[in-house]
This record gives structure tokens, sequence and C-alpha cells, in this order.
């Protein structure tokens, strides 16, 4: 049985013919009938090579070869095989500030208590992986005590998406795929968004409030990278979508579990220890740009 292989090209700049010429010699030892199609779209540039890998053959270091040169081009590239790309995804899941979403929700509650610079380097340093997820968000959180509830409509009302999130939901579900957003953010925010935009799967924090004001408290298990990690493994299970058909995209270290469960995790603009260990990177701040990622 043939085994699909695709390698997608994406900038925000066109992509350099000597770039493509480069990965087409490298994929051309590995595969059959290669060939290349423009995949780009508003606001970023794409080229696919796809092709029908030679019986034996393993794209495993093709990644690898190609990311070098690619890099120092201004170009992002991924290495899809199998269903993956063949099909497509099945299911894409993002996380939600500094991904789906331009902010930090809790720093923009942050501001409205005063606190936001105290607030944005303590995120700063959980985002590097070098503070406990849960414990860093409870102590951001507690400097929110006392806010009145209202101030949530505020925020909700500042949050701008991310330029291509909308076209990256829309286009998952134009191929019959499903989208899910998994926040170590404040379900308040997140649920109106994702209903707004028809996103079937949400989990995220909840902010506790008594009499009308944040207690600087959160209610429930918090969502930490293992938590995001177990969603994704259930919501995929649900759809009936094998992991390898899923794709995960973040930006900071609390999205690594998640990343690595996924048929292909793509690091979103993203801290350097994420950079270094997703399977691919998106370093322009286009969300859409993921699906040249797969070829799409």
């Amino acid at each position: 049985m043939s085994t699909n292989i695709r390698v997608g090209l994406v900038s925000p700049r066109p992509v350099p013919g000597s770039l493509l010429q480069h990965a087409e010699v490298l994929l051309g030892r590995l595969a059959d009938d290669v060939a290349a199609a423009d995949t780009s779209r508003g606001g970023w540039y794409g080229v696919s090579l796809s092709g029908t890998l030679h019986a034996g053959s393993t794209p495993a270091r093709l990644a690898d070869e190609l990311r070098g040169p690619a890099t120092a081009l201004g170009v992002d590239v991924a290495v899809t095989s199998g269903p993956l790309a063949a099909d497509g995804p099945g299911l894409v899941v993002t996380d939600v500030d500094s991904t789906l979403i331009t902010a930090e929700v809790i720093e923009l509650l942050a501001e409205h208590a005063g606190t936001r610079e105290q607030v944005a380097a303590v995120t700063e340093r959980a985002m590097r992986g070098e503070l406990d997820f849960a414990a860093s968000l409870r102590e951001r959180v507690a400097t929110l005590a006392g806010l009145e509830a209202g101030v949530l409509d505020d925020v909700r009302a500042a949050v701008r998406l991310t330029p291509g999130a909308r076209e990256l939901v829309a286009a998952v579900h134009e191929a019959g795929a499903a989208v899910g957003v998994v926040s170590g953010g404040f379900a308040e925010i997140v649920e109106p968004l994702a209903a707004e935009l028809g996103i079937e799967h949400v989990v995220a924090n909840r902010l506790e409030v008594i009499d009308g004001r944040l207690t600087g408290r959160t209610s429930g298990a918090v969502v930490d990278r293992a938590v995001k990690a177990r969603h994704i493994e259930r919501w995929a299970a649900a759809d009936g979508v094998p992991l390898e058909r899923v794709v995960a995209v973040g930006d900071g270290a609390n999205d690594l579990d998640m990343l690595g469960v996924a048929g292909l995790g793509v690091a979103f603009c993203a801290k350097p220890v994420v950079v270094e260990q997703a399977d691919a990177a998106v370093s322009f701040p286009r969300l859409d740009a993921v699906l040249g990622l797969l070829g799409r």
C-alpha cells in the first residue's frame, strides 16, 4: 500500500525558487510522482510538494534536512505523511491566548486591577517553562481579587482574533473536520468566542465569582499542560479521529504535551522551548498559515 508524503512551505514573502528546488531534490530521493502546488492565501505565501513514498523509505530526516536552509531564508516548513498527508486533519486544536487571539486575557484583566506589569512578568516566565503553570496561574489570578465581574464584559470586547484565525477555522470546517480550543485562560472569555466561530470542543479555566466580584481564585481543576493533552485524546476518540490526523497549535511551554500527542504539533510565534520541541513552526502572525504547513 502506497504512503503519501507532503512538504509544506510557508512564508510572509514569496518562497525562494532555490529552496523549492532543494526541497524537490530531497523529496525526489524518497518519493515518486513529486508535484508542486501553490497554497498561498491572503497574507502569506505557500508551496506544497507531494508524492508517494518509495517502498522502505522513511521521511524522518527530511524535515531536519529542510529546516536549516528554510529558516535561513525566512520560510517555515513541515513534513507530513500517511493519513494526515493523504486526507488532511480530522481535528485541529489550538491554544487561545497569544494563539487564537492576540492577547493574554489574564493581562487584560490585570490591567483593570492595576497589576498588569506584575502579571505579565509571571506569564512570560510560565510560557518559557520556568514556572509551574498551575502555581503561576494561582499567583496571577490572586491579583484580580475584588474586581467587579462586569470587567469580564470589557475584556471580552477588547479581545481580538489573531489574523488568519477565522480563516483557519472556516477552512477546517469546510474540509469536514472539527476544531477545538484548549486554554489555560478563562471560559468566560473563551466560550463565547468559540460559539461565535462554531468551534465544537472547548475547555478552559473558570473564574470564581461571589457576590458579583472575582474572588482571586479559579473553580475546578486547572487546565494545565497535562489536561490539555488529555482533552485532545478524548476529543479525537469521541470524533473517531486517529491521533495521527490531529493537528495541535500553541505558543507556550504549557502546550508541549498536547503538541506531543498530536500527529503534527505546530509552534505558533512561540517561545524558544516550544519551537525546539515542536514538529514544525509558524514564525509569523498568520494562524491560517498552519494550512500551508499541511499543504492545504
